[in-house]
């Protein structure tokens, strides 16, 4: 376990954010620039204020739960929207399980290219 807590704790967000720039073009320059906060779950929603994303690490979680997390999360709260990843999904997945939160008009200005990965 205390193996496990380590390498969650350790993740190189840097390298991962760089790593999904093809699906994700702005989260390496909102990551530098400091406005994607990360925390542990602890089933507390916490306001993203001057943050774009939040990403919650639910070290011990299923997509399963996750999925269920996003769905209840972007049916109550929406002036947001919610994503989760797991590693069990390969590809551009996170190296841990996380839900993310995300300010919907930051995100939706983002996807409209506003931004063209230049946050």
């Amino acid at each position: 376990m205390e193996t496990e807590a380590v390498s969650v704790s350790n993740v190189d967000w840097s390298s991962y954010f760089a790593s999904i720039v093809s699906v994700c073009p702005w989260s390496g320059a909102y990551w530098r620039k400091q406005k994607i906060d990360v925390q542990f779950w602890t089933g507390k929603i916490l306001p993203l204020n001057d943050y774009v994303a939040r990403i919650y690490i639910h070290k011990n979680s299923s997509g399963r739960i996750l999925k269920k997390i996003m769905e209840r999360m972007n049916d109550t709260r929406p002036t947001e929207e919610w994503l989760f990843s797991h590693p069990m999904f390969k590809g551009h997945s996170t190296p841990v399980p996380i839900l993310i939160q995300q300010d919907l008009e930051s995100l939706t200005k983002a996807r409209k290219g506003k931004r063209n990965g230049n946050a």
